[in-house]
Parts: structure tokens; sequence; C-alpha cells
């Protein structure tokens, strides 16, 4: 009979999944950003891909603070948003409506990781897992200010354009 599983458990194997995630991150990015029209959009992708490193180097450093290996685990999740995103920059390439799309499956990725981040800086500080709450809590809060950048870049440029 398996072992029960607890909060620490959940905590590792969503360290797993997030790992996973953004490493796919990391390859999506400069895609996007070559894609983008907008050179504030393409700017976005260029800066969150060197934050998405740092992300990664944190992941690493909180898998070693919980005294277990930093491997992937297949996220389905992101692997959904980020096809999402190749579709809309096939179906709307060379289109003032390219932009508006590709911010929006950026979004979409800021929001899983939002709410991934979130749950685990409330886990890790739940154990009493201090030093990783902090390094996770560090990553929710740049992913929130990417989302707010994005955000602002659409209502400023890239949406009324595409109109």
């Amino acid at each position: 009979m398996a072992e029960p599983k607890n909060l620490s458990d959940l905590l590792y194997e969503t360290l797993m999944d997030i790992y996973f995630a953004e490493k796919q991150i990391l390859a999506a990015l400069p895609k996007m950003a070559e894609a983008a029209q907008s050179p504030d959009l393409k700017e976005a992708f260029e800066t969150h891909r060197g934050q998405t490193e740092d992300h990664v180097t944190r992941l690493e450093r909180a898998f070693e603070l919980m005294g277990k290996p930093a491997q992937p685990k297949t996220c389905n999740a992101i692997l959904g948003i980020i096809e999402e995103g190749k579709e809309v920059m096939e179906a709307f390439k060379g289109t003032a409506a390219l932009d508006p799309g590709l911010l929006a499956a950026a979004q979409a990725v800021e929001h899983y990781e939002i709410s991934r981040y979130g749950t685990m800086v409330t886990w890790a500080e739940t154990l009493g897992l201090d030093d990783v709450a902090d390094l996770l809590a560090e990553t929710l809060d740049e992913e929130e200010t990417t989302d707010e950048r994005l955000t602002a870049i659409a209502k400023a440029t890239v949406n009324a354009r595409a109109a």
C-alpha cells in the first residue's frame, strides 16, 4: 500500500510542475518576441525571458532547500496554453490582431504562473519553509509585475492598433 501523501509532497509535485512550465516558457518566449510587431511587446517578452531564467534558478534553489532533486514533471496545462499561443501566431501572422493575440496568450501563461506561485508560497509558509516561501514570493512578484506591464501595453497601444 502506498504511503499517504501530505502537503510537503504536494508542494514538491507542484514545484516539479512549475519547473517544467518555466522551461517550456523559456523556449516559447524568443518565438513570441520574434513574432511580435510592437516594439514594446517585443521588449516585454525579451525582458521576461531574462526573468524566467532567474525563476528557474530560484526553483532549483527551492528544491535544494527542500532536500529534493530538481526534476521537471510534465505540465499539460502549460503545454496547452503554449499551443494556443502557437495557433494565434499562425492564424494571425501579419495582421494587426497578432499582437493582441500574443499578449493574451502571454497573460494566460502569467495567470497560470501567478496561481501556482501564490499557492506554493502559502504552502511553503504553512510548512515553515520560510526560505522557500521567500524565493517563490520573489518570483510571484515578478509574474504579477509582468502581467501588469502586459495589460498596460494592451491598453496603451496594441489593442487600439488592432481595432
